[in-house]
């Protein structure tokens, strides 16, 4: 925080992730006389951030409530997209159908490289939130055919026709308490064993 010229306030947010400097946001309060409340004048914050909504909530009666929720909201927003990022880095190969918004407060994408298609959507309560609150995460079966003829020949019928999808909750709970890339892993290494039984079950 620092003062400028006339009166005037300007703020610098430094954001960082798993230690490491992302990016720097500036915002510039005015108050044209002590009996006015202060208002943003420029920043460089992303449109679809509520900057706004947090000005008309703190800014007129606690300008440092003001400034600490927005570095909330940033450091929460780049948490979310680097999140994101090194999944695709880490993982690209196994990530199909990646969708998220543009303050990736809804994330959703696809995984198929197994005897299924997983897919994820996860739904962030708030803009300051790192976890996702709402989590689903479905197996649907896409080699149950393949799998119920391999049956029929044994003369088996162990296999269900039916391609309904099966709530994974494993991967749920993964994904509620870690960062997204530790989850995919977690995710990933358990996913055989746990079609496997599906599978047998069904």
């Amino acid at each position: 925080i620092c003062c400028l010229e006339g009166a005037r306030i300007g703020i610098q947010y430094e954001m960082s992730f798993a230690g490491e400097a992302c990016d720097i946001y500036h915002c510039v309060l005015e108050s044209k006389s002590f009996l006015e409340k202060m208002t943003v004048i420029e920043h460089t914050i992303p449109f679809f951030l509520p900057i706004r909504e947090a000005e008309n909530d703190f800014l007129s009666s606690n300008a440092i409530k003001f400034i600490d929720h927005v570095g909330e909201i940033l450091q929460a927003y780049v948490d979310r997209r680097e999140q994101v990022r090194l999944l695709k880095e880490l993982y690209g190969n196994q990530i199909k159908e990646l969708f998220h918004s543009l303050s990736y407060n809804l994330i959703e994408f696809v995984l198929d490289d197994f005897d299924c298609k997983v897919t994820v959507s996860l739904r962030y309560g708030d803009l300051v939130s790192i976890l996702p609150s709402r989590i689903r995460v479905l197996a649907w079966p896409v080699n149950t055919s393949k799998k119920f003829l391999a049956g029929e020949r044994r003369g088996s019928t162990s296999v269900s026709t039916h391609s309904v999808p099966t709530r994974l909750s494993y991967a749920e709970d993964a994904l509620r308490t870690t960062s997204l890339p530790e989850a995919h892993a977690e995710i990933v290494l358990n996913l055989p064993p746990v079609l496997q039984h599906l599978f047998q079950s069904q």
